[in-house]
């Protein structure tokens, strides 16, 4: 099996190259090796590598910022993975692409399913529902995966900032009405990589019957602030620990460009049914990552 992953220095790449190591040859670039800004420079690329996986660990993430920089949001997010599912195509090669919970507004009440319609409160996820239309226009072997409130220790996330904010604040403000499923960047990759493993033989043609859009998200939800609350009960560093109040407050008290959902948690049972995979509780997940 040959593996072209994009976005190796990101904190899903960086888990997924690791990952995927043991499935055969990975090939990874990150930017600026790759620039999916300019996406019909990757034809070229695929076409030399001739890859059995395209897994595009890319994005544009930054929230706030896509307000002003939608062109480049769009770019990166909508028409880069429409030309990836393109040249996947032509090469026969599975296409792993990753979404997220913000392609819904959060107003349902109750966690979301892969048939529940997007409404896109802000511009990242507009684009990122664009781009898994993209793919799916093309209609070849793709597996969609949304996921939400992806962290790793690696990179910048909340779980680090929270650690951050609690060696040098003493009390912390952390909104109680944004809920969704926190996610460990590495239990990501792993079971991503452990599904390939099980269709390692040919999976073009063995992925064709299973291909489509799946929620893919650490088990249960949480509140930012119950999330909070776990990481500094876990916190690696306890003698390091400044803050001795954490207080909760709503979203409406911090204004941001970009509005958030509320309520964006993932129901994840038809990966489950489907794969016999499933991630584990989002409390257990955290308690590894903050334990290593």
């Amino acid at each position: 099996m040959r593996i072209l992953l994009l976005g190796h220095l990101g904190q899903l790449g960086w888990e997924a190259r690791r990952a995927l190591a043991c499935l055969g040859e990975v090939i990874a670039f990150d930017y600026p090796q790759i620039d999916l800004s300019q996406p019909r420079t990757l034809p070229p690329l695929i076409r030399d590598i001739k890859p059995t996986i395209i897994y595009n660990a890319t994005a544009y993430t930054a929230v706030d910022k896509a307000e002003q920089e939608s062109h480049l949001a769009n770019q990166i997010n909508t028409i880069a993975p429409g030309v990836l599912a393109e040249c996947a195509r032509e090469v026969r090669a599975v296409l792993i692409h990753f979404s997220t919970d913000y392609v819904f507004d959060g107003t349902k009440g109750s966690p979301y399913v892969e048939d529940d319609i997007p409404h896109p409160l802000n511009t990242y996820g507009m684009t990122k529902w664009m781009g898994e239309q993209a793919i799916q226009d093309i209609n070849d072997v793709y597996l969609i995966f949304r996921t939400s409130w992806v962290y790793s220790l690696r990179r910048d996330s909340f779980v680090t900032k929270v650690l951050e904010w609690s060696r040098t604040q003493e009390t912390l403000r952390i909104v109680d009405d944004q809920i969704g499923n926190p996610t460990w960047a590495r239990m990501l990759a792993e079971i991503t990589a452990n599904l390939l493993a099980d269709y390692r033989e040919d999976p073009y043609a063995q992925l064709q019957d299973k291909r489509g859009l799946y929620h893919l998200a650490g088990d249960g939800w949480a509140s930012r602030f119950d999330w909070a609350q776990a990481i500094l009960k876990l916190h690696p560093q306890p003698d390091q620990r400044a803050t001795r109040h954490l207080l909760p407050a709503k979203t409406s008290e911090f204004p941001t460009p970009a509005t958030r959902p509320l309520f964006s948690a993932l129901n994840c049972e038809r990966f489950k049914h489907t794969f016999h995979l499933s991630l584990p509780p989002w409390q257990d997940a955290l308690t590894l990552a903050l334990q290593r």
